[in-house]
């Protein structure tokens, strides 16, 4: 992503959850399932192709190991993202974190960095978190 200082919207989206995703050092395979299932089913990706995710998300993850990489995919979300898009990419990421292999420290931490880099109010992203942890609690068995 370095060779270019501008991404699209979906790009944008796809780059927070890899920001969540490999904040912990890799993302799991469990992690990339639930990026592309994301990518196969929401209307912001309706002409994004399996391909596009794939470049996607090997520039993302490429950008993290640059110098500045982290201030840099700060200043790429927030040119990409306005409105309800950046509370959409929040979600994503919260979804990111719920649904993989358990929130570790690193990736709420990072949760927490595109929230501010954002801009979030505090009330909408507790409410995303909510509806998010929601979806993905168990149910315990009843006696």
């Amino acid at each position: 992503m370095r060779s270019r200082d501008n991404i699209n919207a979906p790009e944008a989206l796809v780059l927070t959850m890899v920001l969540v995703s490999a904040a912990d050092g890799g993302m799991t395979d469990r992690e990339i399932g639930i990026m592309s299932g994301l990518v196969q089913t929401l209307p912001a990706f309706q002409d994004f192709t399996s391909n596009e995710l794939a470049d996607v998300t090997e520039r993302a993850a490429s950008l993290l190991h640059e110098d500045d990489g982290l201030e840099h995919a700060g200043r790429l979300l927030r040119a990409a993202l306005t409105g309800k898009l950046r509370e959409t990419a929040y979600a994503l990421g919260c979804e990111v974190v719920a649904g993989g292999d358990g929130a570790r420290r690193q990736s709420l931490e990072m949760l927490e960095y595109v929230r501010g880099e954002l801009g979030l109010d505090t009330l909408i992203s507790a409410a995303i978190e909510r509806g998010v942890r929601a979806r993905y609690q168990r149910v315990e068995p009843t006696d």
